[in-house]
């Protein structure tokens, strides 16, 4: 349906999303008209597709694309001018250029601007900001309807015209292609689609270009590799862009331009051909690079026997020699891992390294890649500590994030303790090392055993494996753990072997079911009904953790029934229809990926009002307020920090009564409850199983059949990473043994790998 008329009153208008809650005249009747517009200006003429929808707000006008006319009629230009979108224009300036000009003041503006110096109390340079302004309203209006005829939305092209502003159709028109690189959020199925629209070839070489690159950052995302065989990106790419074999001397040229660029980096592994995205590359390379000269300097050594004795001596307990070792070599390594499963005493050896430290007079910041692990970290050791982010201090302006604290800026703390290093990505691990001063210490906890990150790299297993970095590998559990089944099945599954049911007492239950349709109603009612009356607490505290997304003991579907049954639709609190769910106030919610411009605000211990920027995926939280009228979520976060999400943004908001295991990392739940279904053997194993129990502290339910689980503990599939931080670490080894016996101080990269 299409509507026509004049913007007679904007009630709300977000200009970083474009979303619009505008009155429309038409034929003497008033439409409240809402969607992403460009920029409007009250007096302007629209025309708008869309449908009338009803809800809390009455009937409204939803619009899916809007097109905007310049108004000309002498009222419409006075309020158009005064609308505020005109800088340093009111209502008298404007009335006083309407009344000289008439309805020919604006193409006065736009087209011969020194006009308006006629106009008593405007100058030259008023003039010109003037016009100024005027033409880039009018510049980016007419962008996003050039980019809404190509099928673009108005919300994304409002994203792409804040990229390119005034070049925004010059640069389209030449190579839609570029979007991919240049504007968050358009990959390439979109820029193809564009493409498409204008008429581009399928065997153009901005098409096969943009395809090459596409394949290679799609097959890193999704298989957590760094690089991947010339031969494979050679299919993947043929595959996405929908051609044969006639394209393959293109593509090789358009590889070999690439890596000219700088994009992609060409090397032989194992006899074969491979490439890797330069960033990639040259992370991996510098964490090694890094973490060699961290581990090679010479540090000041400390006997930290009578520090460790009193640590035994003030909390009543004796360490076992492992645990000692671990504490000596921490405090006099550059660099050390320590990993174990759950019960090893990791914590303990993290306590007593703090303590160590404190009577050593060193600095030590305490460190986890999500702030749900950082808040376990502070808990369990009494000491501050942060995120990653929080810690490099994240930082967000001029529509870039960036860290304070970096290669040129460096942390001042001597000593850095990282919590579950198994989820640090290649990225991260990146920033953060480039932020260790030299002399610092790194000390590097986690298990090896969990799943690795969710993003590319293979950081914690590639620096072991590499054998050039020392490590600490607890294997004994200790006695705070012998009495929790949770932690003796998570040994067993780790091993192969099947978890034991001691029955209703135990911390570790099996509830038996084997079709999906039971599997689905025995895990609603353990989270709804009998495990909150059995252990009298709220169902929110309890953590459904599933295999899969889809199907119907999946994220999505248990997601579905659990809100109904939880927090189900109560007349008079509004609700939001988000892009995929329903969301309502008190709703459990999670962050489904990184945004680094949110902005967030909370009241701290000191009761001093906090501000900053970066909500990232895995942070987890309760939805506070809703105003519908102009789509804006309030989520309260669980370490206090209130995020505004606006009508694009709570896209990445998902329900969290149940969340994958692959999300629940670095996390620990009171309850959790699994349901355990057939599926692919790829996804079905045994490290899945075991990420997932390993998240529970108090009661681990699982609920399915032997015959399943059994299959998972056997299945010990793991699908391989290809990454190139071990390679990198045993070669840099290699170049320095070469070096002199007292090597200097590395200050590049070069200085240890050509």
């Amino acid at each position: 349906m299409i509507l026509s008329g004049s913007v007679e009153n904007i009630i709300y208008q977000n200009f970083e999303t474009g979303y619009t809650v505008a009155e429309i005249g038409i034929e003497g009747q008033l439409v409240t008209c809402v969607g992403s517009f460009p920029m409007l200006s009250e007096g302007e003429y629209i025309t708008a597709d869309g449908e009338f929808k009803s809800g809390k707000y009455g009937r409204q006008f939803v619009a899916e694309t809007v097109s905007v006319k310049r108004p000309d009629t002498c009222e419409g230009i006075i309020r158009y001018l005064s609308s505020g979108l005109i800088k340093g224009v009111g209502e008298i300036t404007a009335a006083a250029i309407v009344n000289r000009f008439g309805e020919y003041s604006l193409d006065i503006i736009t087209d011969d601007p020194a006009r308006l110096t006629e106009i008593r109390g405007i100058g030259k340079s008023k003039a010109m900001e003037i016009a100024k302004a005027v033409s880039d309203l009018k510049g980016m209006q007419d962008a996003v309807m050039f980019l809404q005829n190509l099928k673009v939305s108005p919300k994304m092209a409002i994203r792409i015209y804040k990229k390119y502003t005034e070049d925004t159709q010059r640069i389209v028109s030449a190579n839609p292609y570029c979007l991919i690189e240049d504007v968050d959020g358009i990959g390439f199925l979109t820029a193809d689609r564009i493409a498409k629209t204008m008429g581009i070839e399928e065997t153009s070489e901005f098409r096969i270009r943009a395809g090459i690159l596409f394949a290679l950052k799609e097959y890193t995302a999704s298989s957590g590799s760094t690089y991947v065989s010339r031969r494979q990106l050679l299919e993947e790419a043929f595959r996405v862009l929908r051609v044969n074999s006639s394209c393959l001397p293109v593509a090789e040229k358009l590889i070999t331009d690439l890596c000219i660029d700088n994009y992609i980096v060409a090397f032989d592994k194992d006899g074969e051909k491979c490439l890797a995205l330069k960033d990639y590359y040259n992370k991996e390379r510098f964490i090694a690079i890094k973490l060699l000269r961290l581990q090679r300097q010479k540090y000041e050594e400390y006997d930290c026997e009578q520090e460790i004795t009193e640590y035994e001596r003030i909390n009543g307990i004796t360490l076992h020699e492992m645990q000692k070792q671990a504490v000596r070599r921490a405090v006099n390594e550059g660099v050390l891992i320590i990993t174990g499963g759950p019960g090893t005493g990791k914590t303990t050896i993290v306590k007593c390294i703090l303590h160590v430290l404190s009577h050593l007079e060193m600095s030590a910041a305490l460190c986890a890649p999500t702030g749900r692990a950082a808040k376990r970290l502070s808990d369990s050791t009494g000491e501050q500590a942060r995120t990653v982010h929080r810690l490099l201090g994240f930082d967000y302006q001029d529509g870039g994030g960036f860290f304070v604290y970096n290669e040129k800026n460096r942390l001042p703390h001597d000593v850095c303790i990282v919590d579950e290093v198994s989820m640090l990505d290649c990225s991260l691990m990146y920033y953060l090392t480039s932020a260790i001063k030299e002399g610092g210490r790194l000390i590097l906890v986690g298990d090896k055993d969990q799943l690795p990150s969710v993003s590319a790299g293979n950081v914690l297993k590639d620096m072991i494996a590499s054998e050039m970095l020392p490590v600490v590998m607890l294997n004994k559990i200790y006695r705070q753990g012998e009495t929790s089944q949770i932690v003796a099945n998570a040994h067993l599954i780790n091993s192969g072997e099947m978890p034991l049911f001691k029955g209703r007492e135990s911390d570790f239950l099996l509830c038996e079911r084997e079709r999906a349709e039971d599997i689905l109603d025995e895990v609603i009612s353990m989270y709804t009904r009998r495990i909150p009356d059995f252990l009298k607490i709220e169902p929110t505290r309890i953590q459904v953790l599933a295999p899969m997304k889809k199907g119907i003991c999946g994220v999505e579907n248990l997601n579905e029934r659990l809100q109904e049954l939880v927090n189900p639709k109560q007349i008079g609190l509004p609700e939001y229809q988000g892009e995929r769910v329903r969301f309502r106030i008190g709703d459990k919610v999670m962050q489904t990926v990184n945004n680094y411009s949110l902005e967030w605000d909370r009241i701290n211990e000191d009761n001093v009002r906090e501000t900053g920027t970066g909500v990232f995926n895995g942070d987890m939280g309760s939805i506070s307020a809703i105003t519908m009228q102009t789509g804006e979520i309030e989520v309260e976060m669980e370490d206090g920090r209130y995020v505004r999400y606006s009508l694009g943004e709570s896209a990445d908001l998902s329900l969290a009564y149940a969340i994958s295991i692959h999300k629940s990392q670095g996390s620990e739940f009171d309850v959790i409850i699994v349901p355990i279904t057939g599926g692919r053997p790829s996804m079905m194993n045994r490290n899945l199983l075991y990420t997932a129990i390993t998240r529970a502290k108090k009661l681990v339910v699982l609920v399915g059949s032997k015959r399943n689980i059994s299959a998972m503990v056997m299945n010990n599939y793991t699908e391989k990473r290809y990454t190139l931080l071990a390679d990198f670490l045993r070669e840099g080894s290699v170049a320095i043994d070469k070096l002199f016996c007292n090597p200097p101080i590395i200050h590049t990269e070069e200085d240890i790998l050509p």
